[in-house]
């Protein structure tokens, strides 16, 4: 099996048409984009819908297929096949089975957003879409909050407003955030900014349309120094209200792995009443 993106008519590699003139079959999403392609390429193959809600009951005729030598193609609306959609439970099955499966690259909104976003790309991470509901959306946000590189979501544009609120309140304002909206297509567009900006714009204009990526960096370095200093402050307050300065030093040291020279000086000048 072949998993190939379709993206706009224009966009199709040669690869790509390439395995989908020497497909026996193409299982795709909707048939009827799919063989908007194939006419446009003077390609004429069977195609059978192959979606979310009959995955199950078609995936055994994908597999019989293959068993019996034929090369059966998998491909997409948009963006990149297997990647938040059933193909990837296909792919399972055909491992299990021992049958081949191949990839050819093509368009895919998570990375072509983040190469967008002006955002750190060593390390991300990819979340999938965000819960519909605020409670399990903040809580699938606390979750990797902690995570030392950008996370990526996908999300709707009618709930775009709330889930950036949510990040906010999770979050916090500080993150450099984008969202990006029709990747690809004629209306592609990113907003870029803290995390309290884009609650700000999105909260003044109608719901976007179209496919959205929301991306979330890490904090500045600047912002996790001085978020990390506030925490030291608050845990020696704490510690020193009910241990000697000796003690309290030595547990917030503990407890938070900096230098112990540097929380037994903090500590002195907060009992002094220094200021920074």
């Amino acid at each position: 099996m072949v998993a190939t993106p379709i993206g706009n008519l224009a966009d199709i590699g040669l690869r790509a048409l390439d395995v989908l003139r020497r497909a026996d079959l193409v299982a795709c999403e909707d048939t009827r984009v799919t063989s908007r392609l194939l006419h446009a390429h003077g390609i004429e193959r069977s195609l059978l819908a192959y979606h979310d809600h009959n995955a199950e009951r078609v995936r055994p005729r994908l597999i019989e297929a293959l068993r019996d030598g034929k090369t059966v193609a998998l491909v997409s609306d948009a963006g990149t096949p297997l990647v938040s959609d059933p193909g990837y439970k296909l792919v399972q099955a055909l491992l299990d089975e021992g049958l081949a499966v191949t990839a050819v690259p093509g368009a895919s909104a998570v990375l072509m957003a983040l190469s967008l976003s002006g955002l750190p790309s060593d390390r991300f991470f990819f979340g999938g879409f965000l819960p519909a509901k605020t409670a399990a959306r903040r809580k699938t946000l606390g979750e990797v909050s902690a995570v030392p590189g950008t996370l990526i979501f996908f999300e709707s544009p009618r709930r775009l407003a709330e889930a950036l609120v949510d990040a906010e309140a999770v979050l916090g304002g500080a993150r450099p955030a984008a969202v990006a909206r029709e990747l690809t297509k004629l209306h592609e567009e990113v907003q870029r900014g803290p995390l309290c900006d884009l609650v700000a714009h999105y909260r003044d204009v109608p719901p976007p349309r179209g496919e959205i990526v929301l991306l979330i960096g890490p904090l500045p370095e600047a912002v996790q120094e001085q978020s990390a200093e506030e925490q030291l402050d608050g845990r020696l307050i704490a510690a020193l209200k009910a241990e000697t300065l000796r003690d309290a030093v030595d547990r917030v040291a503990a407890e938070s792995g900096l230098p112990r020279r540097r929380v037994y000086r903090r500590a002195l000048e907060l009992e002094r009443g220094d200021e920074r």
